[in-house]
């Protein structure tokens, strides 16, 4: 008889909590995803005069064999000039290149810099202790 009887329906709060826990990570992964990155470069040189500077404009990272990646993308020093060119003389450029990066590509992606016309230069470097 108690089979027969008309059940009340429930709502179970333990399966909506777990899908909501569930949104939360993804949603907190994705903005991690989204946050801008330094990118490829983990192991910077080190400096015991290096200072805090404004957050660039346009941030140049050289990769250990030399390639050269702006805003994720895969660039050349020519096509580099070009774009700086592009966002005039007053843009902010970083520089970023790994501790085995030699330094005739630094002075490649310099000359490339500067040939835009571009003043604002800084090249990146963790803070020795």
């Amino acid at each position: 008889m108690r089979y027969l009887q008309e059940r009340r329906a429930r709502i179970e709060i333990i399966p909506m909590i777990d899908i909501m826990l569930f949104l939360l990570v993804f949603f907190v992964m994705l903005l991690l995803k989204m946050i801008p990155a330094t990118g490829h470069v983990t192991k910077l040189p080190n400096s015991t005069t290096a200072e805090a500077v404004p957050v660039p404009k346009l941030l140049v990272e050289i990769a250990d064999d030399g390639t050269l990646h702006v805003e994720h993308a895969l660039v050349t020093p020519a096509q580099l000039t070009d774009r700086l060119r592009a966002l005039g003389p007053k843009t902010a450029v970083t520089i970023v290149g790994d501790q085995g990066v030699a330094l005739q590509k630094v002075m490649g992606v310099l000359d490339a810099v500067k040939t835009a016309g571009v003043t604002q230069i800084a090249i990146a470097a963790h803070r020795a202790q």
